[in-house]
């Protein structure tokens, strides 16, 4: 008989293969090796990563289960998704030609990473700055030649994000090199950028014609949204199922929403949001605000014992550099395979001093206190930042298959972080951080049966803004742009799924662990446990097939 591969070797094998086909989602994982390259989306890369793919599902079945330890069997099936999930994207989903923003995304992504990290010198990062700029027209090539008949939502969002990646190139990007010396360098740097700068223009200017006539629905279908959500987040729960689940988290949080805004100020209770949001940070104030709360939220951890904080890299918080100001916040954390020390870097968009005092405050009403509060926490402590740093305790160099994260432990173990901490007593004398975490809930919920509506039923655009508007008591701009986004983003459920499923977990195995439960320690295990599925993590943590449904 021959000896069956050992499944590290495989997933080495399988890792080695995605950050070369997918330089830019490497560089953010730590691994360097292709940091001068683009994704290459021409029909024959397409053709060939599925062809590669297959190769890679055939070698894993291939694999004898006998031979694998308990945890690699669940590793073994939760590989056999992942990869059923990039093959079901590329062949049934198939972004890569219904949706240009796709294409800007990449780019936009590919340059900001080697312009925000400071982990190699800044005139080595413009040299592979300078490699993808020569790189960029053979992308906007591919995006001229896969999509061909897109949705009419998809142009319109596609030529946004594509003015938004011009605008990188040409005005912000140089901002980042400003201090390379290197002449030749910065002359050839100049000459790409103008030859990248015509070809995303000249295809802003394709889709501007192309729109009047995509007449292509965005709706994925009712059987091709239950398939991406069992491949890609180990979700097998009907559709109408989770609406009703939706529908009654959103029932029961507008009526907590409405209750602690009637025990503040009585009366409507948006008009005491209206009130709670008018209450921000001054103008050039929000670095210094959002820093105080950082070491806020760390002195509450360490005093409430609620999770480990491991000793890492620092964390700035700083001004959103001036190439990156079109970002609201951000959340810049190393990979877990970065070798060299490097700061975190958590960016806050304050007002341009320039702006009419109108429009800076409408700016920093999005930034008002309560709000500000989940975004610190959902980001940072104990949301993404620190996440990152337990994962980086994972001994991820030999147990790399923890890398394969689904959105919805990543996303809706920073969600739930909103709530816990109300819960363990944070803001506990100020109804309004609460106002704050319970309306942030309202938006993912709402998210929640919107995408549900938007690919599985006939809800329209224009419904899902009247929605969020009056389900989640969203401002018009912001509803639009929240249902714009769920045509493309089509589960972007998983904010609100992750946490209802986390805190299904959590109730499970404090309810095997009785006595001896300990909420530090259920988060330490569970973050020290990689970034899996919820079914993968209930197994781990309740033994046998882990107790039951993931989700009530």
């Amino acid at each position: 008989m021959i000896a069956s591969e050992p499944l590290p070797h495989f997933v080495d094998d399988l890792l080695g293969y995605l950050h070369e086909t997918h330089p830019t989602y490497a560089t953010l994982d730590g691994v360097h090796t292709h940091d001068d390259l683009l994704e290459d989306f021409s029909r024959h890369g397409i053709d060939s990563e599925l062809h590669a793919l297959s190769g890679y599902l055939r070698r894993l079945d291939e694999i004898q289960r006998e031979g694998l330890t308990e945890v690699e069997r669940l590793e073994h099936r939760m590989l056999t998704s992942h990869l059923q999930s990039r093959m079901f994207e590329l062949e049934d989903v198939r972004t890569w030609e219904r949706n240009p923003q796709q294409y800007a995304d990449i780019l936009a992504s590919s340059l900001a990473g080697q312009a925000l990290f400071p982990f190699a010198p800044a005139a080595e990062r413009a040299r592979r700055v300078l490699s993808k700029l020569r790189q960029t027209p053979r992308l906007i090539q591919a995006a001229r030649d896969n999509i061909k008949d897109p949705p009419g939502i998809f142009v319109k969002v596609g030529i946004e994000t594509m003015r938004g990646a011009l605008k990188f190139i040409e005005e912000e990007l140089p901002r980042a090199f400003a201090d390379v010396d290197d002449l030749h360098l910065l002359g050839d740097l100049a000459d790409a950028q103008t030859e990248a700068s015509h070809a995303v223009g000249a295809y802003v200017q394709y889709l501007e014609e192309m729109a009047p006539k995509a007449r292509a629905s965005f709706r994925l279908g009712r059987d091709r949204f239950e398939q991406k959500l069992r491949l890609d987040e180990g979700i097998s729960i009907p559709v109408d199922r989770l609406l009703a689940i939706a529908t009654r988290e959103l029932k029961a949080t507008q009526e907590a929403f409405k209750s602690l805004a009637g025990r503040m100020n009585g009366g409507d209770p948006l008009e005491t949001w209206a009130r709670t949001k008018a209450e921000h940070p001054a103008p050039g104030e929000l670095v210094n605000v959002g820093r105080e709360q950082l070491a806020e939220l760390a002195t509450f951890l360490e005093r409430q014992s609620i999770i480990t904080l491991p000793a890492g890299e620092e964390i700035t918080v700083a001004p959103t550099p001036d190439f990156y100001r079109w970002s609201f916040a951000s959340m810049w954390t190393p990979g877990p395979f970065e070798t060299k020390p490097t700061r975190a870097y958590y960016y806050l968009t304050d007002v341009d001093p320039t702006w009419p005092p109108d429009r800076q405050d409408e700016h920093l009403r999005d930034y008002n206190y309560p709000t500000l509060w989940s975004i610190s926490i959902h980001e940072v402590y104990p949301g993404h930042f620190l996440h990152y740093q337990h994962l980086r305790r994972v001994e991820s160099k030999t147990r790399k298959s923890i890398m394969f994260a689904p959105a919805s432990f990543v996303e809706g173990w920073a969600h739930y972080c909103e709530q816990m901490m109300i819960e363990a007593g944070f803001g506990r004398q100020e109804y309004r951080v609460e106002l704050g975490q319970l309306a942030e809930a309202l938006i993912r919920l709402a998210r929640f049966v919107v995408c549900i509506k938007l690919h599985a039923e006939d809800m329209s655009v224009e419904q899902g803004v009247r929605f969020f508007r009056d389900e989640a008591f969203v401002e018009e701009v912001s509803a639009r742009r929240e249902a714009e986004r769920g045509t493309f983003d089509p589960t972007y459920l998983v904010y609100s799924v992750g946490k209802l499923m986390l805190l299904k977990l959590r109730q499970d195995y404090k309810q095997q662990q009785g006595k001896s439960f300990s909420l530090r320690s259920f988060h330490d295990t569970l973050l020290g446990q990689g970034t899996a599925p919820f079914w993968l993590h209930r197994q781990l943590l309740l033994g046998g097939d882990g107790g039951g449904d993931v989700l009530d």
